[in-house]
């Protein structure tokens, strides 16, 4: 037992630059990349993804929350960072970790804008989200020339880019609603550039925006999801390689009589006779309980391996009974041979909440070479 191998998320540089140089080649050579590294670079490893990206050369780096952006700074990273929804009450330590924010409200813009006269910071790069339909967060269309004639007065703060997000840039059905967020887009930045006196860079395509929208990638492309191996174009994935790999070992196989139970509450009976294995990985490390009784499953061996009963917090328990296997050996959950789309499909959920939701508590192991 001493010698199992243990529960781990590998995670595949090679896959993530192979990743980073096909988007790289879907836009001009001129359109900056800007690389989402937030919720843990999508259930990762944000700090060895942050620098594996910064040797890549990528222009900016972006986060959610502040503490996300501190913590790449305080692991050497030195690339700009935009955190897209820092607040208020943070704002000295954005500046301190010189993190970029996005002001994305009208209390986050006065609440920076005062901060930086009071400090006297000169010209602080900043960014401004629009709300061009996903109404989430943004600023209103009908705020441009009034923010650009507050940027163009103000020598603490310098407006480094605009940018809105897509609601539909993944389904063709909905091209019509994304055209006109663009033209929105075009117009507001337009009325920006009159008030303020230049264009500062403009984003508004994330990965499905990059690929369906060439139009719309102006200075600069957001790229999320893409990076990690996953799209919603089956054909594109083809192209792609995934990052995040997350296995565990069989530790221990069990022979089943016909009447015995598996797990709590006892929801599967076993109708006749089975050999099932149990895995170190429940709901505690990410696998949502709904994937057991049966909706989902392991790769092992080159088989599916269906999971029985209830996921546990800490273990689940696969039907091996006609799978050659030991204790010791690995089971992929997700990989590039257990499809986590597939995976998240059967319970009517998407894969995003399938990789982004491995806890910490899973062990990385970064592959290089």
């Amino acid at each position: 037992m001493n010698d199992l191998p243990s529960t781990r998320l590998e995670i595949d540089l090679q896959a993530l630059e192979h990743n980073f140089t096909y988007f790289k080649k879907q836009i001009r050579k001129e359109t900056k990349i800007i690389a989402a590294v937030k919720a843990n670079a999508y259930g990762t490893d944000a700090v060895a993804v942050g620098k594996q990206l910064e040797a890549l050369g990528v222009d900016y780096l972006a986060v959610v929350f502040t503490r996300e952006g501190i913590a790449l700074r305080k692991a050497g990273i030195k690339t700009p960072i935009i955190v897209f929804q820092a607040m208020p009450r943070e704002i000295s330590q954005l500046v301190e970790y010189q993190l970029e924010p996005s002001l994305y409200s009208d209390s986050m813009f006065r609440a920076f804008s005062v901060y930086a006269e009071e400090n006297n910071l000169n010209e602080y790069p900043v960014h401004v989200k629009f709300n061009t339909g996903m109404n989430r967060l943004g600023m209103a269309l009908s705020q441009a020339e009034s923010l650009g004639i507050a940027f163009e007065t103000s020598n603490n703060l310098k407006l480094k880019s605009i940018f809105t997000h897509f609601a539909e840039s993944d389904d063709k059905t909905h091209k019509e609603f994304t055209e006109k967020q663009i033209r929105k887009f075009n117009r507001v930045s337009k009325e920006l550039e009159s008030a303020l006196g230049y264009m500062p860079m403009r984003h508004a395509c994330n990965t499905m925006g990059v690929l369906n929208y060439p139009e719309a990638h102006y200075e600069a492309v957001r790229i999320g999801i893409g990076l990690y191996g996953y799209t919603y174009d089956k054909k594109i994935n083809e192209k792609l390689k995934v990052v995040g790999r997350l296995v565990a070992p069989i530790i221990q196989k069990q022979y089943l009589n016909p009447g015995d139970s598996i797990s709590y509450n006892r929801k599967f009976i076993a109708e006749v006779p089975m050999i099932i294995a149990t895995i170190p990985l429940g709901h505690a490390d990410g696998i949502n309980r709904a994937y057991g009784n049966g909706k989902g499953w392991v790769y092992l061996n080159g088989r599916k391996a269906p999971i029985l009963g209830n996921v546990c917090m800490d273990m689940v328990m696969i039907d091996v009974t006609e799978i050659a296997c030991d204790e010791g050996d690995l089971v992929e959950v997700f990989g590039e041979n257990n499809s986590a789309i597939d995976l998240a499909n059967s319970i009517g959920t998407i894969y995003y909440e399938l990789i982004a939701g491995v806890t910490n508590r899973v062990p990385r192991h970064i592959i290089e070479n």
